[in-house]
């Protein structure tokens, strides 16, 4: 065989194996902390749903989408609508999310169709993520179902008013979990100090607790431990009560959160607020905040 025939096969054989590793290094790029993601407009599978969003937007400290999700067999196995919740994915200073159904409750001035349920098997409309003003932070929207969780996850703390949370490890779930503030309230909106711990009426009736956390971890562990789990780490806290809740503050700050960092960082840094609401001494005395893995999808607007 020649040199020049030699060097060209060698050539061709170099050529493919590129476009092999780029294929790959394309395909490993498509997934974030365990959730498949495709652009806005696209449609992908989860928890029993075909699920497509569209037009993401921004009206009035808002981000609008449009969603239409199908359930992916006719009759079928699915998560309920009612379970399911949108959040901004990117380099947000506080995460925010919203219910599918109801989120846009708080939004009335909006001329828009509020995401509902059309039968068991068609949700269609518009969900309200708000109020966000820096619309340079939104590079997408992620989807998850608090009632999704992943198999043999599950790591649970105490909390309770006013100490915050008992001390967590990282080696539990690779984040660490520390309580920045603590507030507790009647169910009339009343705050209580911690001198209430000594009275004995003031733990009776309804009521709930704001937890303020920060939290934290190395990204890269997080990226491998979320590949290996088949998704990323949901925050929960119980108890807690459906919408509308006690307070619109509960709505608004919710009882779960995702943890979907942007991509790009280097170390997950960040800052949420959770509400605990029930009977009182039940949800400020023995609160409970549980780490658990769970399935997530995302749409990326922009890169």
């Amino acid at each position: 065989m020649s040199f020049r025939r030699l060097a060209s096969r060698l050539l061709t054989v170099l050529l493919a194996g590129m476009l092999v590793a780029c294929s790959g290094d394309s395909s490993a790029t498509s997934v974030i902390f365990g959730a498949p993601s495709v652009k806005v407009g696209e449609s992908q599978a989860l928890l029993g749903w075909n699920v497509s969003v569209s037009n993401l937007r921004f009206q009035d400290d808002q981000v609008l989408i449009d969603v239409d999700l199908a359930a992916a067999k006719a009759g079928g196995e699915h998560a309920k609508p009612e379970t399911l919740r949108f959040g901004l994915y990117g380099a947000l200073a506080h995460p925010l999310e919203s219910n599918l159904i109801g989120g846009c409750n708080g939004v009335p001035n909006l001329k828009i169709n509020p995401a509902v349920v059309q039968n068991p098997d068609k949700v269609t409309g518009t969900v309200c993520l708000g109020p966000m003003r820096d619309q340079a932070q939104v590079r997408g929207v992620y989807l998850y179902s608090p009632a999704d969780r992943i198999k043999d996850t599950t790591v649970a703390y105490g909390a309770a008013y006013p100490v915050g949370l008992t001390p967590t490890n990282e080696a539990d779930t690779g984040l660490t979990l520390k309580a920045t503030s603590v507030d507790g309230f009647r169910a009339d909106g009343g705050q209580l100090i911690p001198a209430a711990l000594g009275d004995p009426t003031a733990f009776t009736g309804k009521g709930y607790m704001l937890l303020g956390l920060e939290i934290g971890g190395l990204a890269s562990k997080y990226k491998e431990d979320s590949a290996k789990r088949g998704g990323p780490l949901m925050i929960a806290v119980a108890p807690t009560l459906p919408p509308p809740g006690l307070s619109h503050m509960c709505d608004l700050y919710g009882a779960t959160l995702l943890v979907l960092p942007d991509s790009k960082v280097g170390a997950i840094t960040t800052r949420a607020s959770l509400c605990t609401q029930g009977d009182i001494s039940q949800a400020l005395l023995y609160a409970t905040v549980t780490v658990v893995g769970t399935h997530a999808a995302v749409w990326i607007s922009r890169e």
